[in-house]
């Protein structure tokens, strides 16, 4: 085939006859008519569909063109459709509040939005101003805004952008504020992430008689370089999971059963009932996990799940300024140990060879410290994006002679790989709030996520979600009878913590409605 140009992805697969069907759990957002199932020419005629309504309403190159909708696979096809005609797609989650969304709005002065009548809604009902120069709705006009169905279709002809020119701006997960807005260029994203996943590599890659499934966030730049990496390979089955939840998830799982899964941490935390007690897992012979590190018991339910010999978990460390920075393989004999107070979720593993380099400083001096001692993290990356728009001073705050504040407290291990302890902003002295979380998961069952929150004074507050909003008093006691002191805990049902896109707990926003305060 032609060499890997997301300009021309589905027109390149389609040329070659890629054998590979996409199945859908339900229809497109943009093609609600177009079923569920696609193969790479259909594919290849809707991105140039929607390249055409894009060009239309004035997307050209150069130009960004904002995606705000409902989490489906069509936000990452929107933003193929704008690289293929040199706009510059930014994906943005709904999830975001209109306060928030008009920030960012506001720094990438989009020459498109397209979003759906109900993000337009709530903004108008907050008093939130969603710049831009045309705004399409996916789901029908609304005030201020045409269908993004009855657009004219311009002229939609590949258009090519140089190397290191913006390719694709994905913004951070935000749950220490405001989301970043990183900008990749054909360089970090096309050449140092996808060509790498795109790759033939033992276990990782995607084989001819995979079903490859995800149920990701499709605004975040994993599911870009995931669309072109996997598509590449051309498994014969690519299942997309739009809507997490349980009772929509498991048939269409059971329909099209994988033999490799990717999906939001917090996606495989709300599946673990499902895996004890279906077998829609059956068949998986990889799981892949990124954007946040693991709980064990889930880790080990998914592994226990499936009838293969010898499956394997790939779990990925990584930020959106910098792609992919450690992975670990983890089997059912590694985490087999219940109640360990050092869980090996969060041992991240090793650097991506000849890819990234990690060094773990004092956090005052930047010098670097012994192995087995915690300090800040810093990473050395090709791979790493283009800067901050609107905000260039933070990130330059953050490179330090050549080398990328994750602000991530961690350690670096005997055998050289990194063990994460806190973000920088959590870190509380003398422990580690992740580990004490990992623990209390793993010891006790009806426990689903427990957040450690540092507050002003007194010990740090655990908040504990359960299934039904109970927590047993004397299982809490015996739980954390041998680890640091923490205050009392609250608990809350899942649905009652307040979540990212991605599923990572906006913990600021938690500590701002529990302690009064963001800062601790």
């Amino acid at each position: 085939m032609k060499r890997l140009d997301p300009a021309t992805l589905f027109d390149t697969l389609a040329a070659a006859h890629s054998p590979t069907t996409v199945h859908l759990s339900r229809p497109l957002d943009i093609a609600p008519d177009g079923g569920t199932a696609y193969g790479m020419a259909g594919l290849a005629d809707l991105v140039d569909t929607m390249a055409g309504r894009l060009a239309g309403a004035g997307a050209g190159p150069g130009d960004v063109v904002a995606v705000v909708k409902e989490n489906h696979w069509d936000s990452t096809l929107l933003a193929f459709a704008a690289v293929r005609i040199g706009a510059v797609p930014a994906p943005i989650s709904d999830h975001l509040p209109p306060e928030t969304l008009a920030v960012l709005l506001e720094r990438l002065r989009p020459a498109v939005l397209v979003t759906t009548r109900a993000v337009l809604k709530a903004a108008s009902d907050a008093g939130a101003v969603l710049r831009a120069d045309r705004t399409l709705s996916v789901d029908g006009p609304a005030p201020g805004a045409a269908a993004l169905a009855e657009a004219d279709p311009g002229r939609s002809a590949p258009h090519g952008r140089g190397a290191d020119d913006p390719l694709l701006i994905v913004h951070t997960s935000g749950t220490t504020g405001v989301p970043k807005l990183v900008p990749h260029s054909t360089t970090t994203m096309v050449r140092r992430l996808i060509g790498f996943e795109a790759h033939r590599w033992p276990v990782l890659s995607s084989r001819p008689d995979d079903t490859v499934a995800a149920a990701t966030s499709y605004v975040h730049g994993r599911a870009f370089a995931w669309t072109a990496s996997v598509l590449w390979l051309r498994p014969r089955e690519v299942a997309i999971v739009a809507d997490h939840d349980p009772a929509s998830a498991e048939p269409f799982l059971r329909a099209h059963p994988p033999t490799t899964l990717e999906a939001l941490p917090a996606t495989y935390v709300r599946w673990q009932p499902m895996a004890a007690r279906t077998d829609a897992f059956r068949r998986v012979r990889l799981y892949i996990s990124t954007f946040d590190a693991m709980h064990p018991p889930a880790v080990r339910t998914f592994l226990n799940a499936t009838e293969r010999r010898r499956p394997v978990w790939m779990q990925g460390w990584g930020q959106s300024e910098t792609g992919p920075l450690t992975f670990r393989f983890l089997t059912r004999r590694a985490v087999a140990a219940q109640g360990a107070r050092r869980p090996t979720t969060r041992d991240l593993g090793h650097p991506v060879p000849t890819r990234t380099r990690l060094r773990v400083v004092d956090p005052q001096t930047l010098r670097p410290v012994r192995r087995g001692e915690p300090g800040l993290v810093l990473a050395r990356t090709k791979a790493l994006g283009l800067g901050y728009v609107g905000e260039q001073e933070r990130w330059s705050a953050k490179v330090l002679d050549g080398w990328w504040n994750t602000e991530d407290i961690g350690e670096r291990t005997r055998g050289g790989g990194v063990r994460v302890l806190d973000r920088e902003v959590d870190a509380v002295p003398g422990m580690s709030c992740v580990e004490i979380e990992d623990v209390v998961d793993d010891r006790i069952p009806a426990v689903l996520e427990c957040v450690v929150l540092r507050t002003p004074q007194g010990p740090p507050l655990p908040v504990v979600a359960t299934e039904d909003g109970h927590l047993d008093a004397g299982e809490w006691l015996r739980a954390v009878r041998d680890l640091p002191a923490l205050a009392p805990p609250l608990v809350m049902a899942w649905d009652e913590l307040p979540r990212t896109g991605t599923g990572k707990v906006r913990r600021l926003e938690l500590r701002r409605r529990l302690v009064g305060s963001p800062d601790a």
